[in-house]
């Protein structure tokens, strides 16, 4: 058994903004396909090309789409009855930018697709994301990490547009 210790760089942005707008905000930037039938749809193609034309019509304006969404807060609320509070993880991606950090680390399907989290705090709402370039740092590869870093860029552009 090997145990590596990666270090993980996190963004984390507070915003003014409400709890909802920058949940609408993200949701109406990523795509948001039927899962089910995405998955179905892309184990069907025959080539590379087909699945491609698949993965290009689930993505949003952004180039990424979203996988799931977890309310966190939901399970908390309902512990304690409070309408606070307010906590959701979202995980977003691109299976063809995750095919290309793969392609070169395997370790990094470990890692993506990313998660966003956007939760309220007394100081206003976060939204936080772990930077994937963090992530395959040591992992020594130029490749990956430079579709890395391109993910990060897309994805802190994102938050920022949302937070801001």
């Amino acid at each position: 058994m090997t145990i590596a210790k990666v270090e993980v760089e996190r963004l984390s942005l507070t915003s003014s903004k409400s709890f909802d707008a920058i949940v609408a905000a993200l949701k109406s930037a990523v795509g948001q396909p039927d899962m089910v039938e995405f998955f179905r749809e892309t184990r069907a193609t025959n080539s590379f090309p087909d699945l491609e034309r698949v993965v290009q019509r689930g993505l949003g304006r952004t180039d990424l789409m979203l996988f799931a969404e977890f309310d966190l807060g939901d399970i908390l609320r309902r512990e304690t009855g409070s309408g606070t509070p307010k906590i959701k993880r979202f995980v977003v991606g691109n299976p063809l930018i995750m095919k290309e950090m793969v392609k070169h680390v395997p370790d990094a399907g470990s890692y993506a697709p990313v998660t966003v989290l956007i939760d309220e705090r007394p100081d206003g709402v976060h939204v936080s994301y772990d930077k994937m370039e963090s992530y395959l740092l040591h992992y020594g590869s130029p490749e990956a990490l430079a579709v890395a870093r391109a993910l990060d860029t897309k994805i802190t552009t994102l938050l920022r547009e949302c937070a801001g």
